[in-house]
């Protein structure tokens, strides 16, 4: 099957698009003819290697988490899903990729809403637990002050609906071309960097960081505590007394949020929820996805379709 594949790590120039063994659905899993499927910052970093160490890979590995389709192969013990069913959802972490295919098999998935173009659908599920996940370690609530730290990338923009959801009252940072934009997801956006405490006057209660841009010891003074703070993005959060929130398998890595997935459905039904689209790309220019996903500058998800 065509697939982004890479033979060794290094930078997005190592990134090809062509044939590879198809996988199968195994028990308890599901395979799906790809429409759209996502590019994230973790991607990026399987490609350069900065997480082989934890968890080696055999190569070659074909990248991409996230991923919407039309089902077309229902493993052993699966119930509630069939061939022609319209789904995203996620891939099983020890594969920790394999979505940006032609087919890609879930671990994790919901029914497609209506309400998501394929694009955004295929963009979803993992922004929607990576936010789900920091959202709960957090317990964050009706009434929460939550800040996010680069509320205008792809989880940022997904946390701010779902912690408003909840009923939070949420403060994103965004460069000011961002401002409308942020505001328009429900959170009230405010710039980053120095005199942040002063642009936060009540104070806040949590503090999510999409962006790992060093801010830590501003976020952990802002928020009053280092527990009070999670990054997904800081690699060296540990240095500041951060938890850095992952859940790629490995030592420390926190249990996958799989329930987002069924809460977003529902708000997108209700007219809550969306998936803001940086960018789309085909497969063949899946290299220069990655690079806009390392330029930190993508406004939402990056995805790639089939």
């Amino acid at each position: 099957m065509r697939a982004v594949h890479f033979t060794e790590y290094g930078p997005s120039s190592v990134l090809r698009v062509g044939e590879v063994p198809e996988p199968h659905a195994g028990p308890g899993e599901i395979r799906v003819a790809v429409r759209a499927s996502g590019v994230t910052p973790a991607d990026a970093y399987v490609r350069a290697g900065r997480f082989r160490d934890w968890m080696p890979l055999p190569l070659p590995h074909v990248p991409g988490v996230d991923a919407a389709g039309v089902v077309d192969e229902v493993g052993a013990g699966v119930s509630g899903v069939r061939p022609g069913d319209e789904v995203f959802g996620v891939t099983e972490l020890a594969r920790l990729g394999g979505a940006n295919a032609a087919y890609a098999v879930l671990a994790a998935w919901a029914p497609k809403p209506a309400a998501l173009s394929w694009a955004e659908a295929g963009g979803a599920a993992a922004n929607v637990e990576t936010a789900t996940r920091v959202l709960d370690r957090l317990g964050v609530g009706a009434g929460t002050r939550l800040l996010i730290e680069g509320a205008a990338g792809g989880v940022g923009t997904v946390a701010i609906q779902l912690a408003v959801a909840r009923g939070a009252t949420v403060t994103g940072t965004a460069s000011p071309r961002n401002h409308e934009f942020v505001a328009s997801l429900g959170a009230t956006p405010t710039t980053y960097g120095p005199g942040l405490a002063d642009r936060v006057p009540g104070g806040v209660d949590a503090v999510l960081d999409c962006a790992g841009s060093g801010s830590l010891p501003d976020l952990v003074k802002l928020a009053g505590s280092p527990d009070r703070v999670v990054t997904i993005a800081d690699l060296d959060a540990a240095a500041h007394g951060v938890h850095l929130s992952r859940s790629g398998g490995g030592p420390g890595a926190d249990p996958q949020a799989l329930h987002g997935l069924t809460i977003a459905v529902d708000l997108a039904g209700q007219g809550r929820f969306r998936v803001p689209i940086a960018a789309e790309f085909p497969l063949e220019q899946a290299a220069a996805a990655h690079d806009l996903i390392e330029s930190r500058h993508a406004r939402g998800k990056i995805v790639l379709t089939a």
